[in-house]
C-alpha cells in the first residue's frame, strides 16, 4: 500500500505506531541536524522529521526535497516536542525510516497556501495546482457536503431527481443560448439548457408530482462575480400546489441547509416583502436586509425651492448614515466620484450634516433654510450625528443608484458581515416589462409565469399592472433562487403567448411540445430553483461563485487552463456543413 494513514488522520493516540504516508512537500525546514518536512494531502499536514544522528543519509536527502514533490514516508507517530495547536495534527510527528520519491515537481508558479502569492489569472492557468490550496479545497468540500445533504432532504419530502436533456431545442428564455450543432441533420443545431423549464413542466404533466435536479445550466450571457457560462441549480417543481405550498416547501430546506452547515437557526417564518416595497425601499429587487439605511422619498419637501436640479427631477431620495457627520470633505467627495462612476451613472450627490450639538450643514444650503432641512432630518427620522446623502433624477434610475450608494456605506460602516445572515421572500413581481426600445411587452421571468389570480382581469386593459405569482428568495443581498406557479391552462397560455407578441404559429413552433401536452391533463405546478453555486459561497462567505467550482470560467468566459474556447479544424467545420465568418474590423469598432 502507499499509505496506511491520511496526512490529516493521526493522534497523540497513536504514538509508537509504525504508519506509511503519502502526499506532497507543503515545505522543508532545516534546523542544525534536523529536518523538518510538512507532508500535505486533501485530508491535511503532518510533520515529518529526520535527524542527521539517526540515518545521515535519510536526513541529507530529505534536505533536497523541493516543494510539491510527492514521496512516501515511513515512519513512527511520536509525541512532537513543539506542538502547534493550528492544525489538528499538531501534537505528533513521524520519525522518519525511509522516505520514497514518487514524483519529482518543478518549482509551482505561485505558493500553494491559503493566502497564496498568484494572481487570479496565473492561478485559473494552473487551476490543478489552485485546488491543492486548503481554502479553495474546502469550498468543493462544502459544496460535497450541501448537495448530499439537499438530495437526502428532498428525498424525504418525496421527490425524485430525473435527469433532464442537455441536447434541446432553442427557446427565448431571456439571455442567449449556446448552440451546437448536429452533423447528422446539416444546418440544424440543438441548443444548452438555459435550465430544464419545459421539461419538468412536462414531469408534471407525466405524473411525477415532485421532482428535483441537481443540474447543470448554461447561458451565454456578459459575466460577473454571481456569474459563469455554465452554473449548477437546485431545480424543483411540484404538482397541485399553490404559491404557498412551494415558499413553505424550499424555506424549511434553506433552513435545513443553514443548520446542517452553520448550525443557525431560523425559528421564524422568513419576512416576505412585495417587489414594489423592495423598489421603493432598497432600490433593488434583492435587498441586503442586514442593515437598516432605508430609502426617504423627499421631493414633496423640495418643491419650489428654486434649485432646478430637485425641482425638475421626477424623484429625489436619500439615505441616513448614522454617526457620519464627522464625515470630512474628502470623503464626501470620495461618495460624490463613486455615485458618478459610469457603472453608476449620477451626475452628483448631496448632502446634509446633522452635527452632535443640533446645527446643520449641507451642501445645498444656499437653496433650503435650516428649518427647511431640519424637516427633512424629522421625516427621515435623522438623529444628532447622522449624515443624510441624496440622489436626484428619474425614479427608477435613482433608485438604483441610491441602492449602490447604500450599500458602499453598508461596506465602509462594517454592516454587511458575512457572517450574519438575513434572508426574505420578494414577491408580487409584475408579470411583464416593458421595453421602450422595442415598445412591447416581455416577461419578466418566463412565459409559462401564471398572473396573480387577482389581476387576470387587467391583462389586457391594464397589462404592465399584473403581478406575477411569482417568488425570489433572497440573502444577504444575493438572489439565492426564484421561482412560479406556471400556467397549466392551455387558454391562458395562448393568451401570455399573444401578450407577448408570439403568433400562434411561433408559439406552437418555439412551445408546441409543451402546449400539446397540456391538452392532456396538465395538472397545476410550480415552483423554483436555487443558485447552487452560490448558495455555497454564501455559505463559504464568498464574494463570487468561481472558488465553488472545480474548473471555473474567467470574466470573458475562457478556461485559462485548457485555452478553451478555441478554433477547431476545418475538417471539422465541412463535415458539420458550416462556415465561419469572423466580424470585420469595422463591425468590432462599431
Amino acid at each position: 500500500m502507499y499509505r496506511t494513514n491520511t496526512c490529516g488522520e493521526l493522534r497523540l493516540a497513536d504514538a509508537g505506531r509504525e504508519v506509511t504516508l503519502a502526499g506532497w512537500v507543503q515545505r522543508v525546514r532545516k534546523m542544525g541536524s534536523m529536518t523538518f518536512v510538512d507532508l500535505r494531502d486533501r485530508y491535511g499536514i503532518t510533520q515529518v522529521v529526520t535527524n542527521v544522528e539517526r540515518d545521515a543519509a535519510l536526513q541529507e536527502a530529505a534536505s533536497h526535497l523541493g516543494r510539491e514533490f510527492v514521496v512516501q514516508v515511513k515512519g513512527t507517530v511520536a509525541e512532537r516536542q513543539s506542538k502547534n495547536a493550528n492544525i489538528p495534527t499538531g501534537d505528533i510527528e513521524i520519525i522518519a525510516h525511509e522516505i520514497n520519491i514518487l514524483n519529482r515537481s518543478e518549482v509551482p508558479p505561485f505558493t500553494i497556501e491559503d493566502d497564496t502569492d498568484g494572481g487570479d489569472d496565473l492561478r485559473m492557468r494552473y487551476r490543478y495546482l489552485d485546488l491543492r490550496r486548503g481554502a479553495v479545497r474546502r469550498n468543493l468540500e462544502l459544496r460535497h457536503s450541501m448537495a448530499f445533504e439537499i438530495r437526502r432532504y428532498l428525498s424525504e419530502q418525496g421527490f425524485l431527481e430525473v435527469e433532464t436533456p442537455v441536447l434541446i431545442k432553442s427557446t427565448p428564455e431571456g439571455a442567449r443560448d449556446f448552440v451546437v450543432p448536429s452533423r447528422m441533420n446539416p444546418g440544424q443545431f440543438y441548443a444548452l439548457p438555459q435550465s430544464p423549464q419545459t421539461f419538468k413542466q412536462l414531469l408534471m404533466v407525466s405524473g411525477f408530482d415532485r421532482y428535483f435536479q441537481i443540474v447543470k445550466c448554461f447561458r451565454d450571457e456578459d459575466l460577473r462575480a454571481d456569474r459563469q457560462p455554465e452554473f449548477t441549480q437546485i431545480d424543483c417543481e411540484m404538482s397541485f400546489v399553490d404559491q404557498e405550498d412551494v415558499l413553505q416547501m424550499f424555506e424549511g430546506l434553506v433552513k435545513h441547509i443553514f443548520k446542517y452547515v452553520k448550525n443557525i437557526d431560523f425559528t421564524d417564518p422568513f419576512p416576505r416583502m412585495t417587489w414594489a416595497d423592495a423598489m421603493r425601499l432598497y432600490g433593488s429587487d434583492k435587498p441586503d436586509t442586514r442593515f437598516g439605511m432605508e430609502f426617504v422619498e423627499l421631493k414633496p419637501l423640495t418643491e419650489g425651492s428654486g434649485f432646478s436640479v430637485m425641482d425638475s427631477a421626477e424623484y429625489v431620495g436619500a439615505i441616513v448614515a448614522p454617526g457620519c457627520a464627522g464625515y470630512t470633505r474628502k470623503q464626501l467627495d470620495e461618495l460624490t466620484e463613486f455615485v458618478k462612476r459610469p457603472q453608476i451613472g449620477a451626475k452628483g450627490m448631496m448632502w446634509v450634516k446633522f452635527e452632535a450639538d443640533g446645527s446643520i450643514k449641507s451642501s445645498v444650503g444656499k437653496f433650503f433654510t435650516d428649518e427647511q432641512l431640519r424637516k427633512w432630518g424629522e421625516h427621515a427620522k435623522a438623529n444628532p450625528g447622522d449624515l443624510m446623502l441624496i440622489l436626484c433624477g428619474a425614479t427608477m434610475t435613482t433608485r438604483k443608484q441610491l441602492c449602490e450608494l447604500r450599500l458602499e456605506m453598508g461596506s465602509r460602516l462594517g454592516l454587511r458581515d458575512p457572517q450574519k445572515f438575513s434572508c426574505l421572500w420578494i414577491i408580487d413581481f409584475p408579470l411583464f416589462e416593458w421595453d421602450e426600445e422595442t415598445q412591447r411587452f416581455y416577461a419578466m421571468h418566463h412565459p409559462f409565469t401564471s398572473p396573480n389570480p387577482d389581476d387576470i382581469d387587467k391583462l389586457d386593459t391594464d397589462t404592465g399592472a399584473v403581478r406575477a405569482t411569482a417568488y425570489d428568495m433572497v440573502v444577504n443581498g444575493n438572489e439565492l433562487g426564484g421561482g412560479s406557479i406556471r400556467i397549466h391552462d392551455s387558454e391562458l397560455q395562448d393568451h401570455m403567448f399573444r401578450l407577448l407578441g408570439l403568433s400562434e404559429a411561433d408559439a406552437q413552433y418555439k412551445f408546441g411540445f409543451l402546449m400539446n401536452a397540456f391538452k392532456y391533463g396538465a395538472p397545476p405546478h410550480g415552483g423554483l430553483a436555487f443558485g447552487f453555486d452560490r448558495f455555497v459561497a454564501i455559505l463559504a462567505g464568498l464574494d463570487s461563485i468561481r472558488d465553488t467550482i472545480a474548473f471555473p470560467k474567467n470574466n470573458s468566459g475562457r478556461d485559462m487552463m485548457i485555452d478553451a474556447p478555441a478554433e477547431i479544424d476545418r475538417s471539422q467545420l465541412e463535415e458539420l456543413s458550416i462556415d465561419v465568418v469572423l466580424p470585420s474590423a469595422e463591425n468590432e469598432s462599431k
